[in-house]
């Protein structure tokens, strides 16, 4: 038997766990703080995969295992590679209070609607996404992802200095050195937290204390999707029809974690919907007024849209992180230029929505040429539309162009992390 050990935040091992026990594995500091049986070998956990096969030779003898973890090693802890490894009958978890818990409590806000998302030993752009994009995170890091480089990656060009701030929680438990603060994303990336900090909240605070939840973690998609053009504010019918958006959003299949460029964003219709899928996105608008109707339409529908002001495609230079999917709206001369450089940073995919067929076989050419997989369609739609006398007539919408490019797999893996 394996008895897996959450030592909570500064908890000390329960009385007579670790008496029997021939094997004691835990991180170094978990070790030292254990009173461990005379005997019993030790194992300072590192990589894992040795550990694992250490555990497998006790197992195999059926000695007693005792594995020391923080908090909750059930929520992303040891406790599936152990489970993977030697099934979930061998093991016996005793949890203890997770890190999240803990830290929304010390700041008194409940977490059934927090997202969290894990940074240790992984990419931390998912974490950083879901940051932009989610009023509530908390967010487990790691070296090279922690409260800095988070807090670096949460500001640039379009980022509302005062939309996020950052908990970061150093050494929960422990009552000498246990500290909660508060810090601009500006602030953390200008600290060195050192080794100790146990978890990040990122938080709109605006936005905290959000609705009663019935499911708890990443919210359910949106119910409807490829709304009517009078959910937006737009000028002069200016707007991606619904018939185009939900084709696109098909095909740009946004979701949590994700990052998503709406190029000649418009009334930002496209990217309002890609928010409301959870994922974080970049509006790049070259007016104005219709950079103050983005905002409008992403308020409006309670999303966060970071909204660049500028022409494409030199605007996209200043966009530091490569985007997952982009959607590229109007067709006037740059576009060729404008769907090539998208498509050199585009990690999966690139939607064109084009309504002059003289501009579809340069856009085609330009998703081919950055190594694309490129299709495509004509949208040509006719809605219900009323006329006097109650009888019902068919009105034509003007025809779009839908070009998509997919890049291939193995390829999408070497594009610029």
């Amino acid at each position: 038997m394996i008895t897996v050990v959450g030592t909570g935040t500064g908890a000390p091992v329960p009385d007579g766990v670790l008496d029997r026990a021939a094997l004691v594995v835990g991180g170094r500091r978990h070790l030292d703080a254990a009173a461990l049986p005379e005997g019993a070998e030790r194992v300072v956990l590192g990589p894992l995969a040795p550990a694992l096969d250490t555990i497998a030779g006790y197992v195999g003898k059926e000695l007693p295992v005792v594995v020391l973890a923080s908090g909750d090693p059930g929520f992303f802890g040891i406790v599936r590679a152990l489970a993977e490894r030697f099934g979930a009958g061998a093991l016996d978890v005793r949890p203890g209070v997770s890190s999240v818990a803990t830290a929304f409590a010390r700041i008194g806000l409940p977490w059934d609607d927090a997202v969290v998302v894990s940074a240790h030993g992984r990419d931390l752009r998912t974490a950083v996404n879901v940051c932009r994009a989610r009023p509530k995170v908390a967010v487990l890091t790691g070296p090279g992802a922690g409260p800095a480089e988070l807090g670096a990656a949460l500001t640039g060009p379009g980022t509302d200095p005062g939309a996020r701030v950052l908990v970061v929680a150093v050494a929960l438990g422990d009552p000498e050195r246990e500290r909660v603060e508060r810090v601009t994303p500006a602030e953390a990336a200008a600290r060195d937290w050192g080794a100790s900090v146990s978890v990040v909240l990122c938080l709109d605070e605006r936005r905290a204390l959000g609705p009663v939840r019935t499911v708890a973690g990443v919210p359910a998609g949106p119910e409807r999707w490829a709304l009517d053009e009078d959910a937006f504010a737009h000028r002069d019918s200016m707007i991606t029809k619904f018939e185009v958006r939900a084709l696109a959003l098909a095909r740009l299949g946004p979701r949590p974690g994700d990052l998503v460029w709406d190029v000649g964003a418009g009334s930002g219709s496209v990217a309002v919907e890609c928010a409301r899928f959870g994922a974080a996105v970049v509006a790049v608008e070259k007016t104005q007024d219709g950079v103050e109707r983005v905002r409008a339409n992403a308020r409006a529908h309670g999303v966060d849209v970071r909204v660049v002001h500028g022409v494409a495609p030199d605007a996209l230079s200043g966009l530091a992180d490569d985007p997952d999917a982009v959607f590229v709206g109007g067709g006037g001369r740059e576009l060729p230029a404008v769907v090539g450089a998208c498509a050199r940073r585009a990690r999966r995919t690139v939607v064109v929505a084009v309504a002059a067929l003289d501009r579809v076989p340069a856009a085609r050419e330009a998703l081919t040429a950055a190594g694309f997989r490129c299709d495509g369609v004509l949208l040509q739609s006719s809605r219900l539309a009323p006329l006097p006398g109650d009888v019902t007539r068919l009105a034509a919408t003007n025809p779009v162009f839908l070009l998509w490019g997919d890049r291939p797999r193995a390829s999408s893996e070497g594009v610029a992390q």
